[in-house]
């Protein structure tokens, strides 16, 4: 019997599989091999050059602004997002729930049913300098001098982006984190009332630690998703990436080296430095963010 369902099983994994090592797993080894070529990527003649793709790299001052934005993008989009959506999420949970947080949740998970590409479009027409919704929204109750030209300023273009992203990640989250704490027993809650504990204890003292599985995998997810970016900036961004490189980031970078300048070989050993980052950055978060799990 256990024969027979192990052949089952692989049977319904097989294909699956297969397209997943051809069209992602494949992919990924060969940006290694890329990676230390010279390939322009126009034609099949390349030669190998070990590692100077990575040498020219780090001597590379693009590079480097787009790694510090990154890295900037990984400290504050996480911390924000999970902070608010935890927020929200205890609101919506606060004694047992809400009247009406089932519209709330579809208020706050809206933004997450759009695409990317429409998310970008709609905030372009939200920071249009001059007929936008926000400049106007800043002139009509007089802050007109906080009006600002917000994509195309070197000094706010990057905040702002930040800002879509945020807005635009927080709904999931409030719905993740508040399917985790309905699944707590409510006479947890209640004993605790009864010993004492005022709303900031319980939350502090047992909802964050009883859900803080779900909070470190959506630390880990929004991580792995800020050292992306891509489209977001790449729609956003004037130049892309600018102005003068203010909103450049890695995944850009690679994608203009490549398709832009038609190197290849450095494009590849862009990607694979930002494999390696997003590797190590995710270990970490687990490893920092461990903690004895808490049951129930």
């Amino acid at each position: 019997m256990h024969h027979g369902k192990y052949r089952f099983l692989g049977s319904l994994l097989l294909v699956p599989l297969a397209l997943y090592a051809v069209f992602v797993i494949s992919p990924y080894l060969q940006a290694f091999s890329i990676s230390l070529t010279d390939w322009q990527g126009m034609s099949a003649a390349y030669r190998y050059i070990g590692f100077d793709n990575f040498g020219a790299l780090f001597e590379d001052p693009v590079f480097w602004i787009a790694l510090r934005h990154n890295a900037f993008l990984v400290l504050t989009i996480p911390v924000i997002v999970v902070t608010l959506a935890l927020g929200f999420s205890a609101l919506l949970n606060y004694r047992g729930g809400v009247r009406g947080s089932g519209f709330y949740k579809v208020v706050y998970f809206f933004p997450g049913v759009l695409s990317i590409a429409v998310v970008s479009v709609l905030w372009q027409f939200v920071y249009e300098p001059r007929n936008g919704l926000l400049n106007g929204l800043l002139g009509s109750v007089g802050l007109e001098g906080l009006e600002q030209v917000w994509l195309g300023d070197k000094e706010v273009a990057l905040g702002a982006i930040t800002a879509v992203v945020v807005w635009g990640g927080v709904g999931f989250y409030v719905v993740l984190f508040t399917a985790a704490m309905s699944s707590i027993p409510r006479e947890i809650y209640e004993a605790a009332l009864l010993d004492g504990a005022g709303p900031w204890q319980a939350f502090w003292r047992l909802t964050l630690p009883l859900i803080w599985g779900t909070v470190q995998v959506a630390l880990a997810y929004l991580m792995i998703g800020a050292m992306d970016m891509f489209a977001l900036v790449k729609i956003l961004s004037v130049g892309p990436g600018g102005p003068d490189n203010s909103t450049q980031v890695i995944s850009l970078y690679m994608y203009e080296s490549a398709f832009t300048y038609g190197q290849f070989g450095y494009a590849s050993a862009i990607g694979v430095t930002l494999f390696f980052l997003t590797l190590v950055l995710t270990l970490l978060v687990f490893r920092l963010s461990r903690r004895e799990r808490v049951e129930y």
